[in-house]
């Protein structure tokens, strides 16, 4: 049986690939593998998500929830020079990717890369952006969207691109209704069969 992408740790072979993406307009040269989310090219939903979002806030902390290789962590570092950049999966090969295309980058210094449980308590996020793992099936993903998005700073926002087919207007249903007061959401973008929802924390 393959890996998921969400497998904490593929069986398949760690053979590592050359690529070059287009980032919000700044080629950049990755490595990518098998195993991971996508691994031969940027997949549609990320690029129409770094597309349609907003500029990120130029400091603070961002969050790139399901990471895989690490294009979103990419674009949010080089946007935002002053922030520190999380990048979260739960799939180990992913990090290690993420980790070393941010080296490649020469935005290292400024992008965490780690397990959910490895995020320190206390840190709090200006912004989010995720390609969200839809396939980890509706419990697993609505507890990992109520983790992280409570997290948010007060005024911050959160986009996640989802594909029509796999549920984006019934999610966002679900974020208006089951994020609590706090919380507004609604559709930013659509584009190529793929939804850009935002959730926004009141100030």
């Amino acid at each position: 049986m393959s890996d998921h992408y969400f497998t904490a740790e593929p069986a398949s072979p760690d053979q590592r690939r050359e690529r070059t993406v287009s980032l919000r307009g700044a080629d950049v040269q990755v490595q990518t593998a098998g195993g991971v989310f996508s691994p031969d090219h940027l997949d549609q939903g990320t690029e129409v998500l770094l597309r349609e979002v907003p500029e990120p806030p130029v400091e603070g902390d961002l969050l790139d929830l399901g990471c895989g290789w690490g294009p979103i962590t990419l674009a949010l570092a080089g946007a935002s020079p002053l922030a520190r950049v999380w990048a979260v999966d739960v799939n180990e090969r992913a990090l290690d990717l993420t980790r070393r295309n941010a080296e490649a980058a020469g935005v290292a210094a400024r992008v965490h890369a780690h397990r959910p449980e490895d995020v320190p308590e206390d840190v709090r996020f200006a912004a989010i952006w995720s390609n969200p793992p839809i396939r980890v099936g509706k419990e697993a993903l609505h507890a990992m969207l109520r983790q992280w998005l409570h997290r948010l700073l007060p005024g911050g926002e959160a986009h996640l691109v989802v594909a029509k087919h796999l549920g984006s207007d019934s999610l966002l249903r679900w974020l208006d209704t089951e994020l609590g007061p706090d919380f507004t959401a609604d559709r930013a973008a659509t584009a190529k069969g793929f939804r850009v929802l935002r959730a926004i924390r009141a100030d």
